[in-house]
């Protein structure tokens, strides 16, 4: 089906307690495998882009490619700006055809944030696209988002009631304790799941867990036999997404995930077959690898099944189709 804005499939998601899984893709490999996931999984989802994989892949070039491949399948999709850093690409990435966008001002203090959002708000809802913004700092390292743990804060649950009510913002990503990129935890996951469920009872909107990715040992061990180097990476575990999402969280968001189940299964293929060049098929052995993680993350989200029930078709009827 064609791209769908988002808030209408959030309703959904937010009645009946279930996440969407954000899964970030640059390349047609990543996307392909997403989107039979979906299909397979009978679950909506949302592709998303950052800054620097929309530098990479140019946002026309990107909404094409989803769009395509987006056509071919029955569930609802999504394309997502991800830690938008301007005005100047959100506007791109809108005029694009991205369905939704994220505006990150958490680095600005809370009235400047308010302000840069309500900007984003009043212009991406004039052209039905869903907007995300964030309040609180993860720690961690993602693409260029580089934040020290001593500069790192949970969300505040009264900063977070004026900021959605003065910026009209449509969902909140929440810092509760994860963290970008591979390294999350030294020891065990602690996510505050108090906080998550205060917040959603004082928004009531879909609230994001950004830093989310689980970096399960099975591919930091592959990536490591075939010469990878990532000792001592610890992400989030299944039992905390499901603690999560039973206390309000609605969108979860993968991206170190994918990249170690492509990178591993890159490593593992030319490893074990030096006499491949061809890269179509050194690339096709990634999709099978990276839709696996995808398909496991639905059915944890609770997302699975949810993509074209007769609730999904009938609010799809009123959503914005892009």
């Amino acid at each position: 089906m064609p791209l769908v804005s988002l808030n209408d499939v959030y309703a959904d998601a937010n009645r009946n307690y279930y996440a969407i899984g954000q899964f970030n893709v640059s390349n047609l490999e990543f996307t392909q495998a997403v989107l039979q996931a979906a299909e397979e999984m009978n679950s909506p989802v949302i592709i998303g882009a950052s800054k620097d994989g929309v530098s990479y892949a140019g946002a026309h070039n990107l909404v094409a490619m989803v769009k395509a491949g987006a056509e071919r399948i029955s569930v609802p999709v999504a394309l997502h700006l991800d830690h938008g850093p301007s005005m100047e690409l959100v506007i791109e990435c809108i005029e694009a055809g991205f369905t939704s966008v994220m505006i990150d001002g958490s680095h600005l203090p809370l009235e400047e944030n308010i302000r840069v959002t309500r900007e984003v708000v009043d212009y991406a809802h004039q052209h039905g696209v869903t907007v995300e913004a964030e309040l609180g700092r993860l720690g961690g390292i993602e693409d260029d988002i580089k934040v020290d743990a001593k500069d790192a804060c949970l969300t505040d649950p009264d900063e977070a009631q004026r900021f959605v009510e003065e910026s009209g913002v449509d969902t909140l990503a929440v810092a509760v304790g994860t963290s970008h990129g591979a390294y999350k935890f030294k020891e065990e996951a602690r996510l505050d799941f108090n906080r998550i469920a205060t917040i959603k009872k004082r928004l009531g909107i879909p609230l994001v867990l950004h830093g989310a990715s689980g970096v399960p040992r099975e591919l930091t061990d592959k990536l490591t036999k075939y010469g990878g180097q990532i000792a001592n990476a610890k992400g989030v575990p299944d039992e905390a997404y499901r603690k999560a999402v039973q206390n309000g969280i609605n969108k979860i968001n993968i991206d170190t995930d994918l990249r170690l189940a492509f990178t591993s299964t890159i490593r593992q293929t030319l490893t074990e077959n030096p006499e491949l060049f061809d890269p179509r098929k050194i690339l096709a052995t990634t999709r099978e690898a990276v839709k696996a993680v995808v398909k496991n993350k639905m059915q944890v989200f609770g997302s699975a099944s949810q993509g074209n029930s007769k609730s999904s078709e009938e609010k799809l009827a009123h959503a914005e189709i892009v």
